[in-house]
């Protein structure tokens, strides 16, 4: 599939708007490929075809000029609904029919964007290794013996294989970022509120983003001005303001060296470097940073009380159906019952004072840039020892929606075994449009 038809947005736009191509042939030849054995166990519920034809046939009499997505393929996180097709979150059990789409798919739909399928996530997004999942360990693209990260795992996997041009999935500790890091794509972590949850199954309320996986920054740029909005439904939604900028000229923190952490992997701190080289080629001054708020806030998201949070999220279910969790999330969830409401505050106080300080390193440096995971596991590895290599993932991402941060991760280069490396750029609350096109710009050196 992915050989005969580049499912870039620009691709399949000219060929939209030359004729050479239609909603229903993309959808058939789509079709034939996702009804092939799911050996990388990407989706939970993939649309026929007669599911697919027929948002393919509501757009086929319209002017593919007039739609901003139109006749574009995408594929949904299984925690965001669609509807008439089941959520699961990734437990079977937990699974309910939705009546309407979540806001953001039904924005996307309304710009003519198909949906192809629901995919496979760690159970109730919490995790960064694609693994906890009763419908299997989600495979890398590039080698199946590898994490696809997550828990976004199946969103990932399947716009690197070529089903689809872009996909949803959501973020609260690096769901967004690490996947596209470990497959070799551009994945958009926005503000959080920028795009509405309305319709998302939720981990952290106070914290969950929508995120955007996608080929190019500029794809994900298409697809962020389609689905942002505010959505009065959303009591976490935000309006839009002005954004962060970022001049031609620009200075990018790095964490202090003996705060950089690559966990015994040989290659990516060589990459890193190779990655600040190309910033500082394209205008870029590299701010050498005090990365430890960064962390300290990071450690607040699994060893605080944000883990209640996630019990909240559930509180119903799994109080009346324990057995029905995978176990590695049901022993992180259930943990949260140790922390008291005393212990919120103090949570909530400590992070104010870090948000205080963070708030000045943004004196010094427009945004920040660190890899987006030090290392890449196997699915072994991970199964041997499920919470310290998910605990390692999320060393660099875990700080983001606490600080309130905008973030993209950026293809930054390989490893000898082929297996990609990413990078991670981040900017205070709105410097989405800035960090899209600072990526782009990135992402064009490795060419």
């Amino acid at each position: 599939m992915s050989k005969t038809l580049k499912l870039n947005i620009k691709t399949l736009r000219a060929q939209y708007l030359s004729g050479e191509l239609t909603p229903s042939k993309l959808v058939e030849a789509l079709s034939a490929l996702i009804k092939q054995e799911d050996e990388h166990h990407i989706w939970i519920r993939r649309l026929s075809l007669d599911e697919m034809m027929v948002y393919a046939d509501k757009i086929k009499d319209i002017d593919p000029a007039s739609l901003p997505l139109y006749g574009i393929p995408f594929a949904i996180k299984d925690n965001i609904d669609l509807a008439g097709i089941p959520t699961t979150a990734g437990c079977p059990d937990y699974s309910y029919l939705p009546e309407k789409s979540a806001t953001i798919v039904q924005k996307l739909i309304d710009a003519g964007a198909i949906p192809v399928g629901k995919t496979n996530l760690d159970q109730f997004a919490t995790g960064l290794v694609g693994t906890r999942s009763p419908y299997g360990a989600c495979k890398n693209s590039i080698n199946p013996e590898f994490i696809s990260g997550g828990s976004s795992a199946g969103s990932a996997v399947s716009v690197a294989l070529g089903m689809a041009s872009f996909s949803l999935g959501t973020d609260t500790a690096g769901s967004g970022r690490v996947p596209a890091a470990f497959n070799n794509l551009v994945g958009l972590k926005p503000t959080c509120g920028l795009l509405s949850t309305l319709g998302v199954v939720p981990a952290c309320r106070t914290l969950d983003c929508v995120s955007i996986f996608a080929l190019t920054a500029e794809d994900a740029a298409i697809v962020l001005d389609v689905a942002k909005g505010f959505d009065t439904e959303d009591p976490y939604s935000r309006r839009e303001i002005a954004s962060h900028k970022i001049e031609k000229n620009f200075t990018f923190g790095v964490p202090q060296e003996n705060q950089l952490e690559f966990f015994d992997n040989s290659e990516t701190k060589g990459l890193f470097n190779d990655a600040i080289k190309r910033m500082e080629a394209i205008g870029g001054k590299k701010v050498v940073i005090d990365f430890a708020p960064f962390l300290e806030t990071a450690r607040l998201l699994y060893e605080g009380p944000w883990l209640a949070e996630r019990y909240a999220a559930i509180q119903s279910f799994i109080e009346k159906t324990p057995e029905s969790l995978f176990p590695v999330t049901k022993q992180i969830i259930s943990s949260a019952s140790r922390f008291t409401a005393v212990d919120t505050y103090n949570a909530q106080y400590r992070l104010k004072a870090l948000q205080r300080v963070n708030e000045s390193i943004w004196n010094e440096i427009d945004i920040l840039m660190t890899p987006t995971a030090g290392t890449i596991y196997t699915i072994k590895e991970v199964e041997l020892d499920p919470v310290r290599t998910n605990s390692n993932l999320g060393y660099y991402t875990n700080f983001m929606n606490l600080l309130d941060l905008s973030a993209i991760a950026v293809p930054a280069g390989f490893q000898s075994d082929q297996l990609p490396f990413g990078v991670t750029l981040a900017a205070p609350a709105y410097g989405d449009k800035a960090l899209l096109a600072l990526g782009s710009r990135l992402h064009a050196t490795l060419n």
